[in-house]
């Protein structure tokens, strides 16, 4: 049984559903603007050089934002206790769980420190709105052997939290409609436990 009491706390609430928000948005406004980016550099003369940058600049500060809040979620799970799992839940279950709770911090955490490692390797280090330049140090300025391998880290986990995303709903979907469980009325505020 599901009590209040065995809710997940109202700032890893809004922290869940505030990263899950901006991650997706982001992961989609990412692929636009690296297609007008890639218009631009073929010759493209409709795509406005400005507009680019400003969308860069957007996706660069609010993944600044996304990191910020994803570690100090980290912080906050390792320092509040969490809702246990059904006691119905089988071990593979389990261990499915936890792992994909686990990938989940990775890839919010590394995706955007490797947009930021891939921003200061590209030599446009500015965030912020354009306002202020976070470099990390030793990678200033062009290095093509860096941006190469953490730009492809950075795209490519995009699909990974994608798909992640993809059997975590289906996941929490299965414990409200299948199994019958509390495990969705933890996280989403307005569905009232069954027990």
């Amino acid at each position: 049984m599901t009590t209040q009491s065995n809710r997940y706390t109202t700032v890893a609430i809004t922290l869940h559903w505030l990263i899950a928000i901006l991650i997706v948005v982001m992961i989609f406004a990412g692929w636009q603007t690296d297609d007008l980016r890639q218009a631009l550099f073929e010759g493209d003369t409709s795509v406005d050089p400005q507009t680019v940058a400003f969308l860069f600049n957007w996706h660069k500060t609010i993944g600044i934002l996304i990191l910020a809040l994803s570690v100090f979620r980290l912080v906050w799970r390792l320092t509040h206790k969490q809702p246990s799992l059904p006691d119905g839940m089988n071990a593979f279950e389990r261990f499915a769980a936890t792992a994909t709770h686990w990938a989940f911090y990775v890839l919010i955490i590394g995706m955007p420190l490797a947009g930021w490692i891939t921003a200061s390797a590209s030599g446009f280090p500015s965030f912020f709105f354009n306002s202020e330049s976070l470099p990390i140090p030793e990678l200033m300025g062009e290095n093509e052997a860096v941006y190469g391998v953490v730009s492809q880290i950075h795209s490519k986990s995009a699909w990974a939290i994608l798909v992640l995303l993809g059997l975590h709903i289906a996941a929490a979907l299965k414990h409200h409609f299948i199994d019958r469980d509390d495990v969705l009325t933890r996280m989403v505020v307005f569905l009232k436990p069954r027990g």
